[in-house]
């Protein structure tokens, strides 16, 4: 993600006219590593969101409304205690760099005025969040300690001195000269390649280093020719410093790619472009996708765990079950030997070795030669096969019956999975826990009675483009809610064939084609084949579902439905009203 010193350079142009001046009227924080500011200016608020992500690190404004922990942690209840009531007087970019500096004026736990410095530092996996008091140069607190052990340059921990980043050596792309670029060229011994920027300028990504190399190839632009390339550099700079369009990059099925404050020519040329006025809701759009993504999967980690280690335990007892079968096959063996046994019994006596005796099985009359136990009489041997053909015969009926079990099983397993990735809130992901737990994956750590409820969230409710209800369940809970209580008989249902997925009802009679199609592009999105482009649903009314005795959540039957194919990537282009 380019969020780099020159896109931040970009948008804090954007966004410093509203924080100069505000004051801070509130403060959260959602996140462990990120929080957000409630300003107010001229009687409007605004929330501007600062993460120290160490994969999504950014500042912005911000629209999402997120739930905040029960508990205040530290970080939070030190940066209320002395910026609550503060005035931001100042906003600086430190040379061109990832950090920002908010100088911010607020009144003391003596009521006398001081200086506060929010210093935040954008930087990959290093990323943090500082309070600083400017008459000491005090660290306050830091949204993540570092200690000694950790990093050996610099500490961050309350009432340590604050040491800035190890300074670049650099050029900034925001003023720089001929003279100071030639120079640093020859120093460095730097070669013109698609890294030549990035090792050359603060601030400037690999992205935008690759994009401006292949633009100079084209313009035969060369380090011989050094006149012509720093006018072109200034320019270029010139133009995404100053940018007013920012850009959204995604590939045909909707993904989003990458961002920036300038339209490629060369990277990303195969990509769809969306263009925004304003950075904060060009970032709050990009970053509440993957943000929200990423933190949703981390949360999930452990049931995902769960479910993967369960799904390969099914995988293996599958295998011993069907080499268990093949086994059996050959217990009708043993039955024959006990049958020509005992038809001629009169012919063998104790002692002997082995039987060879006409096999009135074989369609060729063919003589059939048969070990026996010396020391066993022949009633012994008989009962000997007899034994071995019964137990092969029950082996064979155990594991068949087990391998059905097995299979409902799994299919279970790769429903609740496929939920799991499908799920947009902590609320969702502690519903499955739930599930789990009442299907028996997860012990209960307390009583039953005493685990706390969370707040059920209901299925996703749409209303297709030409009127009628539609309905998702996001887990297996609210599947069996939607198709076994909640829709009526004749309401339609639909589900991806024979693959893990949400059930889907539309409600009413006589449902359109469209409402149908969009409903099932619906069903293919919440389903495991949501990265395909074509996803068989199958649909039919409710009256015709059953649920077998004994079936796991979300397990249920149907023999008679249609057919119809969607494609989960139309799923963001649907134009349906979300209730």
């Amino acid at each position: 993600m380019a969020l780099d010193g020159i896109f931040l350079h970009s948008l804090l142009n954007n966004i410093e006219p509203i924080l100069l001046g505000s004051k801070i009227d509130k403060i959260n924080q959602p996140e462990k590593d990120e929080i957000i500011l409630t300003i107010r200016k001229e009687r409007k608020n605004h929330k501007l969101l600062i993460s120290a992500s160490s994969k999504f690190p950014r500042m912005h404004f911000t629209e999402e409304v997120k739930e905040n922990p029960l508990k205040a942690p530290m970080f939070l209840m030190v940066l209320r205690k002395y910026l609550i009531g503060g005035k931001i007087t100042k906003v600086h970019q430190k040379d061109g760099d990832r950090i920002v500096i908010l100088t911010v004026e607020a009144s003391d736990e003596m009521g006398f005025n001081s200086t506060y410095s929010l210093i935040i530092e954008i930087m990959g996996r290093h990323s943090n969040i500082t309070l600083v008091r400017d008459r000491d140069n005090k660290v306050m607190e830091s949204i993540k300690h570092i200690t000694p052990d950790i990093n050996t340059y610099r500490v961050l921990y309350p009432g340590v001195s604050y040491m800035l980043p190890p300074a670049t050596t650099k050029l900034s792309p925001i003023n720089f000269t001929e003279i100071e670029f030639i120079s640093f060229i020859n120093e460095n011994h730097l070669e013109m390649n698609d890294s030549f920027f990035f090792k050359s300028f603060t601030g400037i990504s690999k992205t935008i280093s690759k994009e401006l190399f292949n633009q100079i190839v084209t313009k035969n632009l060369t380090l011989n020719n050094i006149d012509s390339l720093y006018d072109f550099l200034k320019s270029s700079f010139t133009n995404i410093l100053n940018s007013t369009e920012f850009l959204i990059y995604k590939d045909d099925s909707g993904i989003y790619k990458d961002f920036y404050c300038y339209r490629f020519k060369f990277i990303f040329n195969d990509l769809d472009v969306i263009s925004y006025d304003s950075p904060s809701i060009m970032l709050d759009n990009f970053f509440n996708v993957k943000d929200k993504q990423e933190r949703l999967s981390n949360r999930s980690t452990d049931l995902q765990k769960l479910i993967h280690t369960n799904i390969e335990r099914c995988k293996k007892k599958s295998k011993i079950l069907n080499e268990n079968i093949r086994e059996s096959q050959n217990k009708e063996d043993y039955k024959i030997k006990g049958d020509l046994l005992t038809s001629y019994i009169y012919s063998i006596k104790q002692g002997d070795k082995e039987a060879t005796l006409l096999n009135f099985y074989s369609e060729n009359s063919e003589y059939a030669t048969i070990p026996l136990d010396e020391y066993k009489t022949p009633s012994e041997n008989i009962q000997s096969y007899y034994k071995k053909y019964n137990k092969l015969k029950k082996s064979e009926e155990w594991a068949i019956e087990q391998l059905k079990k097995n299979e409902e099983e799994l299919e279970y397993l790769n429903s609740v999975l496929t939920n799991i990735q499908n799920v947009d809130s902590y609320n969702e992901i502690e519903q499955i826990k739930t599930e789990l737990m009442e299907t028996g994956y997860i012990k209960y750590k307390t009583h039953k009675k005493n685990i706390k409820k969370t707040n059920a969230d209901k299925p996703l409710h749409f209303i297709s483009s030409t009127g009628f209800d539609i309905y998702v369940g996001k887990n297996n809970i609210q599947n069996d809610y939607l198709s076994l209580k909640f829709a009526h008989r004749n309401d339609l249902w639909l589900h991806a064939k024979e693959i893990p997925g949400s059930h889907v009802i539309i409600k009413g009679i006589e449902i359109d084609d469209t409402t149908i199609a969009e409903a099932a592009i619906i069903a293919a999105y919440y389903s495991k084949g949501k990265t395909n482009s074509k996803v068989p649903i199958d649909y039919t009314e409710i009256r015709n579902l059953r649920k077998p005795n004994g079936a796991k959540p979300g397990m249920v039957i149907y023999y008679t439905n249609k057919t119809i194919y969607a494609d989960p990537q139309k799923y963001e282009k649907l134009n349906l009203i979300k209730k």
